[in-house]
């Protein structure tokens, strides 16, 4: 059974799934739905569309440089059964999927390292300009400090007639 790559999302392509285009000079491209054969009729580029693994790659959002990724690459060439390499096979893949989910977790803790901080800002900010919705009225004339101050912008012709009026 082999698995194909999609050339437009770089999905994986099961047999009896997808579609596939082959243009006047041979070259042969596989789709995993209709929505990536569409993209491609489209003249679309994988690489600014923003679901696409390419995009995800070039914009920092996915691991790019693992080395784990190269056991993903296609063989072609027959092996000759042998046992102990059949075992000593199963063993690394074992220990590369572990490499690549801690990897791939320290990648994600990474990536998210001043979120936190971000959303603690900006919770702040949201309760210091709705504190009149937590707390009463009442307890707002007293600390005149929580009191929300609201910039109000005056264009310069409201500005004008009003001195006009006067």
């Amino acid at each position: 059974m082999r698995l194909e790559k999609c050339w437009f999302c770089s999905s994986t392509v099961y047999p009896g799934h997808g579609i596939q285009f082959v243009r006047n000079d041979a070259k042969i491209f596989r789709f995993c739905r209709s929505k990536c054969h569409k993209n491609f009729k489209m003249k679309r580029n994988p690489r600014k569309v923003k679901w696409t693994k390419a995009y995800r790659r070039l914009h920092g959002k996915d691991m790019t440089q693992d080395s784990t990724f190269e056991f993903e690459r296609k063989r072609n060439r027959p092996e000759r059964y042998d046992r102990n390499l059949a075992e000593n096979t199963l063993k690394a893949i074992k220990k590369i999927v572990k490499v690549r989910s801690e990897r791939e977790a320290r990648h994600h803790t990474r990536r998210m390292k001043g979120k936190r901080a971000k959303e603690q800002k900006y919770a702040a900010k949201e309760l210091e300009q709705s504190i009149h919705m937590v707390k009463a009225p009442s307890s707002l004339q007293k600390e005149a400090s929580l009191i929300p101050k609201i910039k109000v912008k005056v264009s310069q012709q409201q500005s004008e007639e009003n001195r006009m009026e006067e």
